[in-house]
């Protein structure tokens, strides 16, 4: 069983920057992909940020390119997302979730995964 904790969100103007950690407490041995989602009120949740366990490669949506990065810190069995440039569509709650069990050649999919965090608000005001 793995268990994820969000941590960081906040409120900020347009243009600002957050940084939100993610930690892993459990068996994360066979946690492949570890990823950030997002979800906006009315909207589906969608996949913002996906990082490979082994090996590192990073997978972002089209609309954070350029402008969040996803690292992990092993050690700490901790994900983390640099957020720059936020922009009021940034707004939501994120969640960062865990162990892709199938579909792996879509991990910015919210299907499939089977761990998954509570969630911690992000607000980008104009």
């Amino acid at each position: 069983q793995v268990r994820l904790v969000e941590s960081g969100g906040g409120s900020v103007q347009a243009g600002g920057s957050l940084r939100l950690s993610c930690s892993a407490s459990g068996d994360t041995y066979n946690s492949n992909f570890l990823t950030w989602f997002r979800q906006a009120p009315g909207k589906e949740r969608e996949g913002v940020a996906a990082i490979l366990s082994a090996g590192g490669t990073t997978y972002y949506a089209d609309s954070v390119k350029g402008r969040f990065t996803i690292s992990r810190d092993n050690a700490k069995k901790t994900v983390y997302l640099q957020m720059n440039s936020l922009q009021p569509q940034d707004t939501g709650i994120y969640y960062c979730a865990a162990e892709k069990a199938k579909n792996w050649y879509l991990p910015l999919s919210p299907h499939d995964y089977r761990y998954w965090g509570q969630g911690t608000q992000v607000t980008v005001s104009s």
